[in-house]
């Protein structure tokens, strides 16, 4: 029987849009792209999981080999970062532009997707939730949905932070469905040791100010806020908090994401453990990070990067003036086109 879980909801607007601006030629027309929205069964019964797609609507047939899935991080949903019009176009936009067949999810607990029974309650009447593990059958069950809708057999991967996590330790265990792997700001091992900690709720709750200046850790106290030109953090943190109606109605409005993560963490990444083995990804691999980015900083990328197999197919980019939030920051076109150079640089074998 497939592993997929199928559409729960038909949801599949696809909705014609026009972006303000062209990937090459901001004073040309850009492409129209088709957007569809689907929320297909997670593996676990009553989860479901919001999936939106993008692709060029002029051409006659999608290509296989350009697949592309993208995962968010620990405290951020995907459409708040991947798919936000800053400067009239959005990550998932240019990739779609440049002709790929892009999708991005929310795993359970974040954006759209279901909000388990434990986000109901006070966060410290549980343990925390939607630990990696799960995620990574979240994702699982996204990408059998992505394969068998378009008949394909591999698809392309990015996560952000521990979106990294997730989509690493996927392709390590299913290299035979991975064409690429793009590892954008990677969580890796901690050099500080584990110490005690308070208890972990069941999930975390900050202002988006506060995650700002979290995820912005790094850069210099002068450059900090000229990193997002104006109104560039109010759109993102409209989006980010429009995506929890829980928290967003609180005062001051918070946005709310599993603690899974940090409970992870504690257990494995601040104790020297890795998750998955490096050593088991066969697909070509991208790791990419910012200059100023403390939160994943470039001494782990350089070691993930060593404990990939050796061959010419990996590659390591390091982009000047950014932080972990390089993708909502003004020097966000570097990190389009390496990762655009990098996805089209020929197709996988057959």
């Amino acid at each position: 029987m497939s592993r997929i879980h199928g559409i729960i909801a038909a949801v599949a607007t696809a909705l014609l849009f026009l972006s303000t601006s062209s990937p090459s030629n901001t004073a040309e027309a850009a492409p129209t792209l088709v957007r569809e929205e689907f929320m297909i069964e997670a593996s676990d019964p009553g989860i479901r999981l919001y999936v939106v797609n993008k692709h060029l609507a002029n051409i006659p047939q999608l290509p296989s080999e350009k697949i592309l899935l993208f995962v968010h991080g620990a405290t951020q949903p995907s459409e708040a970062t991947f798919d936000l019009p800053l400067g009239g176009i959005s990550w998932m936009d240019y990739i779609a532009q440049h002709g790929w067949d892009v999708y991005l999810v929310d795993v359970r607990g974040y954006g759209r997707s279901t909000r388990p029974a434990e986000m109901d309650q006070p966060a410290e009447n549980n343990s925390p939730i939607v630990r990696t593990n799960v995620a990574i059958r979240d994702v699982s069950s996204v990408i059998d949905f992505i394969l068998q809708r378009r008949g394909a057999r591999r698809i392309s991967l990015m996560g952000w932070s521990w979106g990294t996590v997730i989509m690493a330790a996927y392709a390590a265990e299913h290299a035979d469905k991975v064409a690429r792997l793009v590892l954008y700001g990677p969580q890796w091992l901690e050099s500080s040791p584990a110490t005690p900690s308070a208890p972990i709720g069941a999930y975390v709750a900050a202002p988006m100010a506060s995650s700002r200046e979290r995820l912005q850790t790094g850069a210099p106290d002068d450059r900090k806020y000229d990193l997002m030109p104006a109104g560039w953090f109010e759109a993102w943190s409209t989006a980010a908090l429009a995506s929890d109606p829980v928290g967003s109605r609180q005062n001051p409005p918070v946005l709310r994401s599993p603690a899974g993560v940090f409970q992870d963490r504690h257990e494995y990444w601040r104790r020297g453990m890795t998750y998955y083995d490096p050593q088991r990804i066969t697909a070509s691999t991208l790791i990419v990070l910012a200059e100023w980015d403390r939160a994943t900083p470039i001494e782990g990328a350089r070691e993930l990067f060593q404990r990939l197999p050796s061959g010419p197919d990996k590659r390591l980019v390091e982009i000047g003036e950014g932080t972990h939030l390089l993708m909502l920051e003004k020097n966000r076109m570097q990190l389009f086109e390496e990762v655009q150079h990098f996805l089209d640089k020929g197709s996988w074998p057959n």
